[in-house]
């Protein structure tokens, strides 16, 4: 429906969504829902049982483009007053973290085929209660002839504690008895093999992305789910989790612009000039006494932005982790290092992943680190990525846990921190179908890739944790193994340090980074 003809305003009080007439009918929408699905009973109240009460949320669903799709108008129980082991037992429930997603579309991209996505309408709302639970009835739509009364739930509500595993007992269930099995490391991966042709799920609560090698068999779990639960926004995947995902005949490409322009707008800096590097070289950011302290809410929340814009910005993700090393007590010396972040934003916005389709799929890996840059505690820095062919998948930049004696141990230590992630991604590529060995790992320490040789502790690497040794063990089985690469070329540099304008846009070129519209 064009937006011409839905609510552009989101409420904040329920008075005032109760005078349109637009969220009026969106209410009541959801309610129809809960009916529908019978999801609860009207009793009266019982005594000696804890009440949750309930609470309207508006949200005005948008496209890329920033036109409202969809008023929606949410119930939900206010879950923080449940008590455990009266209320709800188990709460966990697992969902995709975002490398799962990288590679899945990383896949999509070499076997070149489309992926869809889809949204299932109060997914909730269609899982069975194990526990009692009474909620109170919903604000402005009270039954006239039985105020006093509650609801007993029957099945689960949003934001109740149990509701994201209730949920996701239900969905996995439903797809185990239809023919998929589940992934052997990541549970929200689903796959089913039809003879030479394989289709492939991945979850994320209630927003669901698919694809396989042969179109027919997408069109047919659909087909399994619009019989089973009610569906909306089924088609192209273009948004999910906040990635704008566009695929083309030639490749998929992702970023976040929108969600740029969001922030930028809301930090009251989107008339910033834009700059090359989102931080120079020679640039100390310190945590010293001195200086103006700031706002620290405001601070917290520029860096957890820019932390979630990281999903698909690895050019940002060294200089947005040494920033978040100071939230415990800001200063204006490094709230003007995040703003310098978000000038370089201001001019890259339209940056992103490209991955290109029908390229090798070849696990690859690069791990750096910079010794003792810590200027807190002398800590050092370690930076590693991962590749798929030429399609980037994984990559992080993190303090180390302990302080390195040398720049080998500070390099060996980033190795084996590299590999833990390259052990995470060759098991669940199993999944797809690949098994590797003799995974490559690029670093340029000589004296790291020497120590990860060398089969015998002596006095100089002992006391380095036994936690790390392990890269050791895979090593001698060939599981991996560790080459030297020239400092001028190392793509792990860029996760590490600071960089100047030059060497900083070649590499993120390497990283399969690209500007769609130029």
């Amino acid at each position: 429906m064009h937006d011409s003809f839905l609510s552009k305003i989101e409420p904040t009080r329920v008075s005032e969504a109760l005078a349109d007439s637009d969220w009026v009918t969106a209410m009541q929408e959801e309610l129809n829902q809960f009916e529908a699905l019978k999801v609860w009973r009207l009793v009266p109240k019982p005594e000696g049982k804890t009440i949750i009460d309930t609470k309207w949320v508006f949200k005005n669903n948008k496209d890329e483009d920033g036109i409202v799709i969809i008023n929606k108008a949410r119930l939900v129980a206010k879950g923080y007053r449940q008590k455990e082991g009266i209320d709800y037992d188990e709460t966990y429930a697992p969902v995709a973290c975002i490398e799962a997603i990288h590679m899945f579309l990383a896949y999509a991209a070499h076997k070149n085929f489309t992926v869809y996505q889809m949204n299932v309408k109060t997914a909730f709302l269609n899982d069975i209660l194990k526990e009692e639970v009474y909620v109170s009835q919903p604000e402005g739509f009270v039954n006239p002839e039985k105020p006093n009364h509650v609801y007993i739930l029957d099945k689960a509500l949003y934001g109740l504690k149990q509701a994201p595993r209730a949920w996701y007992e239900v969905l996995s269930k439903f797809l185990v008895k239809s023919g998929f099995s589940k992934g052997k490391i990541d549970t929200t991966l689903f796959i089913k093999k039809e003879k030479a042709d394989i289709i492939f799920i991945q979850i994320y609560v209630d927003d669901i992305i698919f694809g396989s090698t042969n179109a027919k068999y997408c069109k047919k779990f659909s087909n399994l789910m619009v019989s089973r639960f009610q569906m909306s926004m089924m088609g192209e995947m273009n948004i999910f989790l906040g990635l704008q995902v566009k695929q083309f005949s030639t490749g998929i490409f992702i970023n976040q612009a929108k969600y740029i322009f969001d922030i930028l707008r809301k930090f009251k800096i989107e008339n910033c000039t834009p700059i090359g590097t989102p931080i120079t070289p020679g640039t100390k950011i310190g945590a010293g006494p001195s200086g103006k302290a700031i706002d620290v809410r405001t601070y917290r929340c520029m860096i957890g932005s820019l932390m979630y814009l990281t999903s698909s910005r690895p050019d940002i993700m060294f200089s947005t982790c040494l920033c978040a090393r100071y939230q415990a007590s800001p200063k204006e010396s490094h709230l003007s290092a995040v703003k310098c972040i978000f000038r370089y934003l201001k001019g890259t916005a339209d940056l992103g992943l490209w991955y290109p389709k029908n390229i090798g799929f070849e696990l690859i890996a690069y791990s750096d680190a910079d010794h003792a840059g810590c200027m807190l505690n002398k800590k050092s820095t370690l930076g590693h990525i991962q590749f798929l062919g030429d399609k980037l998948v994984s990559w992080d930049s993190k303090k180390q846990l302990c302080v390195s004696t040398s720049t080998a141990e500070a390099e060996y230590v980033a190795a084996a921190s590299c590999y833990s992630q390259v052990l995470w991604m060759r098991t669940q590529l199993r999944d797809y179908g690949f098994k590797y060995d003799k995974i490559p790992i690029y670093c340029d320490s000589k004296s790291a890739i020497a120590i990860s040789a060398n089969p015998v502790q002596h006095t100089k690497t002992k006391h380095i944790d036994v936690r790390y040794h392990f890269i050791k063990d895979n090593v001698e089985k060939g599981t991996i193994e560790l080459y030297f690469e020239n400092t001028d070329y190392h793509l792990a540099d860029l996760f590490t340090k600071p960089l100047d304008e030059k060497s900083f846009n070649f590499l993120i070129s390497k990283l399969g980074m690209l500007n769609l519209k130029t």
